[in-house]
């Protein structure tokens, strides 16, 4: 590592890449959490759906304001 780079050496990219917010997290939350009040209301897999729509949505409209 050259002593005279004032990169930090965990950066491996050298595109300068940005801050990314992770909006993944929320798919996989919608779903879970989608399929447990579906459940509860007696249509799991009509939860886990709107669960994992909801779930994309937010990640969407989080990837956007990134950009």
């Amino acid at each position: 590592m050259n002593p005279e780079n004032s990169e930090h050496a965990s950066n491996s990219s050298g595109d300068g890449s940005k801050n990314r917010n992770g909006g993944g997290v929320f798919i996989a939350i919608g779903a879970i959490v989608g399929a447990f009040v579906g459940g509860y209301m007696g249509q799991p897999s009509a939860g886990l759906l709107a669960g994992l729509a909801l779930g994309v949505l937010a990640a969407l409209l989080i990837w956007w304001k990134g950009r």
